[in-house]
C-alpha cells in the first residue's frame, strides 16, 4: 500500500459565504455556541481561506469548493458525509439531522471518481430516513495502515452500522463509550482521538475504564505512541487533528486553539514524527468542530 494513501498529500475543503452555527446540532453537540451574524460569515469565510493557503504552502494539495447557499450551515464540515479509502472505496453517509443530509454534494462526488481511481462507490445516505446514522470520520476515527477503525457509541453513530461497516470494508472494529465532565455523550469520535502513523492523541479519562485496555492493546498492536488528553483538552479541540504529509514529510494539521492547550512534553512527542502545522479557525470552532472537520483526505491514486 502506497505511503501517501495511508496520510494523504490530497484533501477536500469547502469555503462557506453564508456561515452561522447549524441549531439542528444545538442539542447533542456540547462544543457548540450560538454565532450568527454577517461578521461570523465573513471571519468563517476568511479561516477557510487562510487555512487552504497554509496547507498549500506546507505542499497539500487543496481542493477547495464553494457553499454560496444558506440551507447547509455546517457544510465547511466535509468529512462528516463521504469518506475515500486505500482499497479504491468512496462512500458517502448517513446524516443525523436533515439539514446536514443537504449537504451531499453530487459535483464534488464526480470530481473525485473523474480525478481519483475509485474502485467501488457505496451510498449509505438513504439509510438516514430509516433511522440508521453514520457520521464518517466524524464517527469514524480510521487506522488505515491498521486497518483498525474506532467509534464512540452515540446518536450520530450507530452501533450496528458501524460493525456492518468495517465487516464490509475489512476493518478491525473497536466500538467503546466516551462521555463529558456532565456524563453526556461524546457526538463525535475524532473530537476524542486522533490516529496519526506513529502515535495517538485520546481523551482516555472519558472512555470507561473496562473499555480503556482493549484500545490501549489496540494502540500497542500498531506500535503507536500514546499521548493522553485531558478533558480541558479535548474542550480545546486537540483530538480533533489529522495527520496530513506535506512537502517536507509528515505534519498534524490542528488549529491554534488546540495548538496552544498541548504541553511542551507532549508537542515533543509529537514532533519526533511529524511537523505541527497551527491554524487559526476560532470562528469555525463556535460550529462545534475545528480542523479535522475541516478537512476531507483522499486515500485514493490519481488517475
Amino acid at each position: 500500500m502506497k505511503t501517501q494513501l495511508i496520510t494523504p498529500t490530497d484533501i477536500i475543503m469547502i469555503r462557506p459565504h453564508q456561515f452561522v452555527s447549524n441549531p439542528q446540532t444545538m442539542q447533542d453537540n456540547a462544543f457548540q455556541v450560538v454565532a450568527c451574524s454577517k461578521q461570523i460569515s465573513q471571519l468563517a469565510y476568511d479561516e477557510v481561506s487562510k487555512a487552504a493557503a497554509q496547507l498549500s504552502a506546507a505542499g497539500i494539495q487543496v481542493h477547495l469548493f464553494e457553499d454560496e447557499g444558506n440551507s447547509t450551515p455546517d457544510s465547511v464540515f466535509p468529512n462528516n458525509w463521504f469518506s475515500t479509502h486505500c482499497s479504491g472505496e468512496l462512500i458517502t453517509y448517513p446524516m443525523y439531522v436533515p439539514n446536514r443530509r443537504l449537504e451531499l454534494r453530487q459535483d464534488i462526488i464526480a470530481f473525485i471518481r473523474e480525478r481519483y481511481q475509485v474502485s467501488c462507490y457505496r451510498d449509505l445516505s438513504p439509510l438516514a430516513e430509516q433511522g440508521w446514522f453514520l457520521e464518517g470520520t466524524g464517527s469514524i476515527v480510521i487506522d488505515h495502515a491498521g486497518a483498525t477503525a474506532y467509534a464512540v457509541a452515540s446518536k450520530r453513530t450507530d452501533k450496528t452500522l458501524f460493525t456492518e461497516w468495517c465487516q464490509q470494508l475489512g476493518y478491525q472494529a473497536q466500538l467503546f463509550d466516551a462521555t463529558d465532565a456532565s456524563g453526556k455523550a461524546v457526538y463525535h469520535t475524532n473530537v476524542l482521538m486522533c490516529v496519526a502513523e506513529h502515535f495517538v492523541l485520546i481523551g482516555l479519562d472519558m472512555v470507561p475504564k473496562n473499555q480503556q485496555t482493549a484500545l490501549l492493546a489496540s494502540f500497542d498492536k500498531q506500535q503507536k505512541t500514546v499521548i493522553t488528553l485531558s478533558p480541558e483538552q479535548i474542550n480545546h479541540f486537540c483530538g480533533n487533528a489529522i495527520e496530513l504529509k506535506g512537502k517536507d514529510g509528515n505534519l498534524l494539521a490542528l488549529s491554534s486553539t488546540a495548538y496552544q492547550a498541548l504541553t511542551p512534553a507532549q508537542i515533543a512527542v509529537i514532533r519526533q514524527s511529524a511537523q505541527l502545522l497551527p491554524i487559526e479557525v476560532s470562528t469555525i470552532e463556535t460550529a462545534g468542530g475545528s480542523l479535522r472537520c475541516m478537512i476531507a483526505g483522499i486515500h485514493l491514486a490519481q488517475r
